[in-house]
């Protein structure tokens, strides 16, 4: 503190810092040591008396020693425990991941099973059988598909919640998901006496292929399960941003205060026949995430009465990828075409074996390729977990082209990382994802197999 112009005593004017003359005697030394006494207790005494409320400056001082001090320990304690938020965060996390590793080495596991049944069941399907057994086999079809479905639901919406979800976005046309997906869903339409109509395009569009298609999958099967009787519409409108894909009905329509609810988690319509009703509610749920990452926006128009409309906005891509495309019509050239499959699981070889043989194909099975001889084949089927210290299915099918090449190839796998669909992709290799779809198979074999058609013949 520094005074400028205060008059304490007499003796103010005399600087106190200024030490004895050298020299100077024991009572001189004295009188001055009494002097500097009372102009202390003066000053001590001024800064306690300032003036100012509830005690003056050095009341104030003391008081904010004592803040500071209260806002030290406070900070330190707040330190503390952001700290331990922390570290419980981050545990948190561990275990959702851990979690999520764990759904997906379970669904690999049931999926492998759930595969071969898939296969057995598709095979059952182009047998000539009696009409009661027709049914039963359609019956298990329907119950493996509802399998899929919730397996595939509970490990998408753990993956889109711990964040290990990737897309592997790429430019394809859009007809090589939808003209696929209409064949698809036209039967099961059928099968409900409804009537599914289908516009095609001609446009090419960027996004994740297996996403998008998870997207309008779920439109379709909503629209077929809640409505009663009529149409589903599945087309697409040319927008400035992007490609509009529609799925519309004629079912009962969605009530304005219901529209966003169906979107949460663990919800669903009542309205949907007895016994059809077997989802979890997560259908939505998991569109409108799988949307919001690709950023691709969803439409709802419905009123009740009227059926609903949903839609996906997709943006358009720049060239068609790489590969062959997939018409909407399943092509002719697989009977007797000679295609080889690689899978170490024996149930799989057996179902890959009855499901090709069905469609005329002469089908070559084995764990391995060393197993495999004989002229080159129109294609190869491998899976791409062939075991633990094997080679990978990418490997095995690089190593076959070399022998053959120009050989047609589909990787087919549980795993969905957008790393490995890129690797597969930039290999030009064709990639399939398990459990898989018998008529995707076909479709996507019979153009494979046109494809080479030209070649076959130019030689």
């Amino acid at each position: 503190m520094a005074c400028t112009s205060t008059r304490l005593s007499p003796e103010w004017p005399l600087d106190p810092r200024r030490p004895p003359e050298p020299g100077a005697s024991p009572e001189a030394l004295a009188a001055e040591n009494d002097r500097l006494r009372r102009i202390c207790a003066a000053l001590i005494e001024r800064v306690e008396a300032g003036g100012v409320p509830h005690g003056g400056p050095y009341g104030a001082f003391e008081h904010s020693v004592l803040l500071a001090e209260q806002v030290r320990e406070r900070t330190e304690t707040l330190q503390r425990t952001l700290a331990a938020l922390e570290r419980s965060r981050a545990e948190a996390e561990a275990a959702n991941l851990s979690k999520t590793k764990f759904l997906a080495a379970v669904s690999h596991d049931l999926l492998q099973p759930l595969n071969a049944a898939r296969l057995f069941a598709s095979a059952l399907e182009g047998q000539a059988l009696p009409a009661s057994s027709r049914r039963l086999v359609g019956s298990i079809g329907r119950s493996l598909k509802d399998v899929e479905s919730l397996i595939g639901s509970l490990v998408d919406i753990s993956r889109l919640d711990a964040g290990v979800l990737r897309p592997d976005v790429a430019s394809f046309p859009a007809e090589e998901l939808l003209g696929v997906l209409a064949e698809e869903y036209r039967q099961l339409a059928a099968s409900r006496g409804l009537e599914l109509r289908y516009v095609p395009t001609r446009a090419v569009i960027a996004s994740d292929l297996a996403l998008l298609a998870r997207v309008v999958r779920n439109f379709l099967s909503n629209a077929i399960r809640y409505t009663q009787s009529g149409r589903v519409l599945l087309g697409c409108r040319r927008r400035s941003e992007g490609l509009e894909i529609l799925v519309g009905d004629t079912g009962p329509g969605i009530a304005p205060a219901q529209q966003r609810l169906i979107f949460e988690e663990f919800r669903r319509l009542g309205t949907a026949e007895e016994g059809d009703n077997r989802g979890l509610g997560l259908g939505l749920a998991i569109v409108e995430r799988i949307g919001g990452m690709l950023g691709h926006p969803l439409g709802l128009v419905s009123r009740p009465g009227h059926g609903a409309l949903f839609s996906v906005t997709v943006p358009y891509g720049e060239r068609a990828a790489p590969g062959a495309a997939v018409r909407d019509e399943a092509p002719e050239p697989l009977a007797g075409a000679r295609v080889w499959v690689i899978d170490n699981d024996a149930d799989i070889r057996d179902g890959m074996a009855a499901l090709l043989g069905g469609w005329g194909c002469r089908v070559a099975c084995a764990a391995s390729p060393e197993a495999l001889s004989g002229p080159a084949p129109a294609a190869l089927l491998v899976d791409y977990h062939l075991g633990e210290r094997r080679p990978d299915g990418l490997a095995v099918a690089r190593g076959l082209r070399e022998r053959h090449p120009g050989l047609p190839v589909v990787v087919i796998t549980a795993n969905h990382d957008a790393a490995l669909k890129a690797h597969i992709r930039e290999a030009g290799f064709e990639c399939l994802l398990k459990p898989l779809k018998p008529l995707r198979l076909r479709l996507l074999l019979g153009a494979l197999l046109e494809a080479q058609r030209p070649r076959r013949s130019a030689r």
